[in-house]
This record gives structure tokens, C-alpha cells and sequence, in this order.
């Protein structure tokens, strides 16, 4: 299960830096604002997840926007760090924490995890529609395409 996981996070990464590079070069121009603030979201929801798994302090915001040039940074950082968490923690470990509303839950850390990756893609999704309503051709972004790239 590890391995997939690992796997999945690795697309997860792939396509949030594709994403990041297409708005920072420019190719996606004028860069729909509901897009960009999807991103940061995405990006800002992984690396508070990372932290509650880990126990540690997050200063970061759910909807904290951040500079364009900043993301692909943290979205390193989040892949390196959900990697670490793979590699030194049960999965079947019953994670407790707080939401940004102040509500109590717990989840294992295999739902967390997999909460990660379906969040990605879920706005992942919205950014492409976001795009698309603003006149312009969205990535493609689809986890099959993400193994077709692998086998070329």
C-alpha cells in the first residue's frame, strides 16, 4: 500500500508543479483569479495535513494566498514531506487534530493521506473548469496520463 501511495503522491506533485509552471510562464494568460486561489489551496491544504500527521505547528492559512513564484517550493516541500511520512509512520495510526473551524476529529493516517491526493485532484478539476470558462485550454491533469508520460 506504501508504494502506491508513494506513487500517487508523486502525480500529485507532477501535476500541481505542471499547473504552477503553466501559470508562472505565463501560458495561461490572463490567469483566471479562481484558479490561482484553487492552487494555493490545494497546495496550502496538503502541507497543513503533512503537519497535523506529523504533530507540528502549521502557520499556514486553508485559503492563504501565497506568491505564484513561492508554490513550487512548498510543493516540493509537501511531496518530500508526505514521502517522509510514508516512509516512518504506520499508516493504520489514528491521527488526532483540529480543523481550521476548531472541531476535534480522528482519521487514520492512510485516509488522511488518500484525503490528500482526491483533494489535489478535485481542484485540480475546478481549476480546468475555471480555465475553460475563461476562453482558455486547460491541462490535462488525469491520473492515466500521468502513466502514459511514465511509459514513454
Amino acid at each position: 500500500m506504501k508504494p502506491f501511495f508513494a506513487e500517487l503522491f508523486q502525480y500529485t506533485f507532477r501535476f500541481n508543479d505542471k499547473v504552477t509552471d503553466a501559470l508562472i510562464a505565463g501560458n495561461i494568460v490572463p490567469m483566471p483569479e479562481k484558479a490561482l486561489t484553487l492552487l494555493n489551496h490545494t497546495i496550502n491544504a496538503h502541507e497543513i495535513w503533512n503537519a497535523r500527521i506529523n504533530g507540528s505547528k502549521c502557520h499556514t492559512q486553508v485559503w492563504e494566498m501565497r506568491p505564484i513564484d513561492k508554490l513550487k517550493a512548498i510543493n516540493a516541500q509537501n511531496y518530500q514531506d508526505s514521502l517522509a511520512i510514508l516512509e516512518s509512520t504506520d499508516i493504520e495510526t489514528v491521527i488526532s487534530y483540529t480543523n481550521s473551524k476548531g472541531q476535534a476529529f480522528t482519521n487514520t493516517v492512510k485516509d488522511i493521506l488518500f484525503h490528500v491526493i482526491n483533494h489535489s485532484t478535485y481542484h485540480r478539476g475546478q481549476i480546468a473548469i475555471s480555465c475553460k470558462e475563461n476562453g482558455i485550454t486547460p491541462l490535462v491533469t488525469d491520473y492515466i496520463f500521468y502513466k502514459r508520460d511514465l511509459e514513454v
